[in-house]
């Protein structure tokens, strides 16, 4: 287990061709808006499992977007994090929705999500320990080789610690990216949403994690509520604008990896297209100033050279 096991033709592919801009989450709802619009964003992003199916209009609607927009695909259902076997028929529908659309990107939760036959609704914690990571890095390794393409893995939202966990989160994102080859989604509410729920530092997370590898970012709104004993509980329900403290992580994640696909996902109380478009130019202000830093950083650099 020490050694890479990802397959040759998965490393040879890279894990996301998505252009370093904001994107959204795509919501039949939006489609009528979106072809009356100019359809400013930079890519859309669909759950899987809502595309499944054989055809109709979803798939209607979503061939006419991939006509002239790069699109990323989001499984929530494979519970990579469990123990148990992967659905080989879940799998095999994620392969044929692949194929269909080539998407720049696909990606999956660290969490589980199944217990035998049953979908629980919900993408739940895993302790962090050798056990765990055995089973994770397995299961990667089936999804890419059935994929024949690398796919990122994101960071969960957190509601609790396990005492048998051996590693942080970080370290064991690291390890199972060390052994898959696979990369990584950070979502950036995910971090400040487990940071308050577990009273730890969410600029120190970012500081720490590992941004060569992160080849999308996440940003949504979370859901305010108290625990047991009267404490902050924020849930991630993606059911608001991004929050001021989340825009704020979301800077500092840039510092350090730079303009990367950005999406806004908002998939509960969904918005109108003008409040959802609205959220991604304001990311995509974020990534311009990014890109206009890291240009004069080259150009200091360049005319140092020169005058050296």
């Amino acid at each position: 287990m020490g050694t890479r096991s990802a397959p040759e033709h998965c490393r040879e592919r890279a894990a996301s061709s998505l252009p370093a801009r904001a994107g959204v989450g795509f919501k039949n709802v939006h489609f009528a808006d979106i072809e009356a619009s100019a359809r400013d964003v930079g890519f859309f992003e669909i759950h899987a499992e809502n595309y499944m199916g054989a055809g109709g209009t979803p798939h209607a609607q979503l061939m006419h977007l991939r006509r002239d927009s790069p699109l990323s695909i989001h499984g929530v259902g494979l519970s990579v994090g469990g123990g148990e076997p992967l659905d080989r028929e879940h799998l095999g529908r994620l392969k044929t929705l692949v194929e269909r659309y080539d998407p720049a990107a696909c990606s999956e939760h660290l969490a589980w999500s199944t217990q035998g036959a049953r979908f629980l609704n919900d993408l739940l914690p895993l302790p962090y320990n050798a056990t765990t990571l055995a089973h994770v890095v397995a299961h990667v390794d089936e999804i890419q080789e059935a994929l024949g393409r690398p796919i990122l893995l994101e960071n969960p939202a957190a509601y609790l610690r396990f005492r048998s966990s051996e590693y942080s989160e970080i370290e064991f994102l690291r390890e199972v990216v060390r052994r898959t080859d696979c990369r990584l989604l950070l979502d950036v509410t995910n971090v400040y949403v487990s940071a308050t729920n577990l009273a730890y530092s969410a600029d120190d997370y970012i500081d720490a994690f590992p941004m060569s590898f992160v080849e999308e970012i996440h940003l949504a709104g979370y859901a305010a509520d108290v625990d047991e004993i009267g404490g902050p509980l924020l849930i991630d329900a993606h059911c608001a604008p991004v929050p001021d403290a989340v825009w704020h992580l979301y800077d500092r994640a840039l510092a350090r990896r730079g303009p990367v696909a950005t999406l806004i996902e908002w998939d509960n109380d969904i918005p109108s297209w003008p409040t959802l478009l609205a959220q991604a130019t304001q990311a995509e202000a974020f990534l311009g100033r990014r890109r206009r830093a890291v240009e004069d950083s080259l150009r200091s650099e360049a005319l140092h050279d020169d005058l050296g």
